[in-house]
């Protein structure tokens, strides 16, 4: 887009999407403001697109922010995305819920190309080179990960899945997703190794956004959808050109999924849900494990711009 939009948005923002380029253009949806911002994690992986959309209840402008997972023109790897940044800056601008969207291999026959999937479990693969945590350096929290992603923010997102059955959308409600290293991808016996651990999907980005939305009190919950069988049918690798028609083909089904999620949370009804109500304080507690004598000042400071006030 080339029109002139605000470098800055007065007011909190509580509702996120985090996808890619194409995810951009949302019916209904106005582009009012381009804020780009820098974190004590660094600078995020796209300038923060601010979307207005209309209210369902009285039509007044609800603001969307957006972020460019992998930066505006796909530049950026799964393990180079600055995750800590992303989550951070949302925070900061207010946000408290997370959309966010990806493409994932099926390791299941069932979970066909260009269907949907809410995930409730993941299990982690990756080595460990992304960082993952913004306690460190001298500060330690510990948070619960049970349950990895916001299961009353996955109930709405899913029942507002199946409202689009009819238009071609095929969701399915639950699942287990693979978070893996990349950029490559599987090997066959990886893939099959999956598979027999019952694990339905495979991506390279729902770790550590997941978790660092945990720690920043964000209500997260990952739309997936399928592109591929990953490598474990034999027959037919999984390869860029393979994910990228599919998700062409399947574009249209995808905006109109996140569009009426969005739709749906605009609403009065949820407000304490995006407002994270039943996150908020949460990591008070959590990161006031360090006795103050012994916590690094660089560490503290950092704490100190995401918690205002917790850990005075």
């Amino acid at each position: 887009m080339s029109e002139e939009v605000a470098s800055t948005y007065d007011g909190a923002v509580r509702i996120a999407v985090i996808g890619g380029t194409g995810l951009q253009q949302l019916p209904h949806f106005t582009r009012v403001a381009s804020i780009e911002t820098t974190t004590p994690w660094g600078t995020p992986s796209s300038p923060i697109t601010i979307l207005h959309h209309p209210s369902p209840s009285n039509g007044e402008p609800i603001p969307i922010a957006f972020i460019s997972r992998h930066g505006l023109h796909h530049e950026l790897a799964p393990h180079e995305v600055p995750a800590r940044a992303n989550i951070a800056a949302l925070r900061k601008l207010g946000v408290r819920t997370i959309i966010a969207f990806s493409a994932v291999g099926s390791l299941q026959e069932e979970f066909k190309p260009r269907d949907f999937l809410v995930p409730d479990q993941v299990i982690d693969r990756t080595k460990g080179i992304r960082p993952f945590t913004f306690f460190e350096g001298g500060m330690v929290g510990h948070v619960g990960f049970a349950d990895p992603f916001d299961e009353s923010l996955a109930k709405v997102v899913r029942k507002c899945g199946h409202t689009l059955q009819g238009d071609g959308v095929v969701l399915h409600d639950r699942g287990t997703l693979i978070c893996m290293e990349g950029p490559q991808f599987s090997t066959r016996a990886e893939s099959n190794l999956y598979r027999s651990w019952g694990a339905h999907v495979i991506n390279m980005s729902a770790l550590p956004e997941a978790k660092l939305a945990k720690e920043a009190e964000i209500g997260y919950v990952m739309i997936c959808m399928a592109t591929d069988y990953d490598c474990w049918r034999g027959h037919e690798d999984v390869n860029v050109e393979m994910v990228m028609a599919h998700m062409r083909a399947n574009s249209t089904n995808a905006r109109h999924f996140v569009s009426a999620v969005l739709d749906e949370l605009s609403k009065s009804e949820h407000t304490d849900l995006v407002a994270a109500k039943h996150l908020e304080g949460m990591m008070k507690g959590a990161g006031s494990i360090t006795a103050k004598e012994g916590r690094k000042f660089d560490a503290a400071e950092k704490l100190g711009w995401l918690f205002p006030g917790y850990f005075d």
